[in-house]
């Protein structure tokens, strides 16, 4: 079986080509700029070329196309002909409280996508654009829907409710949802497999740090709590996002900045943060090199982000009365391992035993950075969302 992924976004789609059959990625890459000058496709092929497509791609069904003309290329394909692919995985980011799993995309389902774009008006409608470009180009082809916020619908209602009027839920979903459902799913498992002990027995909480960052609790195999709420801005100290802040302070600047409601989203979306902090950048790596030469705010910045991280996996523990593993994954939770010691210190007394050698240059493989002596296994799982759509996918089909 051999299964595509997208993931669409405002202005690029995201796509890995899986055979199912040993999991292998026939080619990967991304078309970006879509509607705007310089837009290309980029080519991963499975022998580790690499090639670039310019040309004019004014919408998601033209990049589609595109994708869709390089899997078939005689010159730089892995395929004869369209009707090997089996199905297409869409990645979606807002399901609401509709999904709770993966499904098969209907015109149903389409019409419940629409309804919760109020939810998500950045993601969602790029998604659906994805799916509707491929019913254009492959009409035939079987399509599934994986949400980002499905994993995290076992959350108890205590956990995902907020403390403002309970009509407010009932007329328009006010709630905590969660993102960065499929990567939290994918590395709480497959940290179980590595380590050889059964999923739903254990208490497990995964830090997916990049850009954006979350935490998830997840107890016997399900999410019960997660540091992302009614939108991702709730949380973590993120890239360009604030993370918790307290509303008075919304309200406040709002007033005193004489601004206005896409203005303040702005602020607190896109120019605060790790950013906002440091005035440097929003990538981390350029802020640890900051630090390390001796900026002040970029040293504060860095060790407010590892205090939040620190204090969710603290309340989390809590929460679950335990953990039995810790996984870190993302850019960041994958690849700085300065991070994850700064997280990790004086938690010793919980159980989290850092091993700081096994830790040491730890980037982007899996592993056991914990000592053999910890309470609770510290990991190292690189994510894997595509795969992770691409099992789901295959999964439905097969039913």
């Amino acid at each position: 079986m051999k299964i595509l992924v997208l993931n669409c976004g405002s202005s690029s789609i995201k796509f890995q080509f899986f055979n199912m059959d040993n999991h292998e990625v026939m080619a990967k890459g991304l078309v970006e700029k879509i509607g705007l000058n310089g837009s290309q496709l980029k080519l991963n092929k499975a022998n580790g070329e690499k090639v670039i497509f310019e040309g004019e791609i004014v919408d998601h069904k033209i990049g589609i196309e595109y994708v869709l003309g390089v899997l078939t290329s005689k010159k730089h394909g892995c395929i004869n002909e369209l009707s090997e692919i089996t199905a297409v995985g869409h990645r979606v980011v807002h399901g609401g409280e509709s999904f709770s799993g993966s499904v098969l995309i209907t015109n149903e389902i389409i019409s419940e996508l629409e309804r919760c774009i109020e939810l998500a008006p950045l993601h969602n409608p790029p998604n659906i654009k994805g799916i509707e470009a491929i019913t254009e180009l492959m009409p035939d082809i079987k399509q599934i829907g994986v949400f980002d916020t499905a994993f995290h619908q076992t959350m108890p209602k205590h956990a995902y409710m907020y403390g403002v009027p309970y009509s407010l839920y009932e007329k328009y979903g006010i709630r905590r949802y969660g993102f960065h459902g499929t990567s939290h799913r994918y590395v709480s498992q497959r940290a179980c497999d590595i380590l050889g002990v059964e999923y739903k027995s254990q208490k497990i909480i995964t830090c997916h740090l990049g850009n954006g960052a979350s935490v998830a609790a997840i107890d016997k195999g399900k999410s019960v709590d997660t540091s992302m709420g009614f939108t991702p801005i709730e949380g973590l100290l993120m890239g360009t996002r604030a993370g918790d802040l307290d509303i008075g302070v919304v309200l406040y600047l709002m007033e005193k900045e004489n601004i206005g409601l896409q203005s303040a989203s702005t602020l607190f979306n896109k120019h605060s943060g790790m950013l906002g902090i440091t005035n440097i950048s929003s990538d981390a790596r350029d802020i640890e090199e900051a630090a390390e030469k001796g900026n002040e705010k970029a040293q504060l910045a860095m060790k407010m982000y590892d205090y939040r991280v620190k204090k969710y996996i603290g309340s989390y523990t809590a929460a679950m009365n335990g953990c039995d593993i810790l996984v870190f994954t993302g850019g960041i939770g994958e690849n700085a391992d300065i991070t994850r010691e700064g997280i990790c210190s004086e938690l010793n007394w919980l159980g989290f035993d850092l091993d700081k050698s096994k830790n040491k240059d730890q980037r982007g493989k899996e592993a056991v950075i914990s000592t053999d002596n910890s309470r609770v296994k510290i990991m190292v799982v690189p994510t894997d969302e595509e795969l992770m759509i691409a099992k789901d996918t295959q999964k439905i089909v097969d039913e």
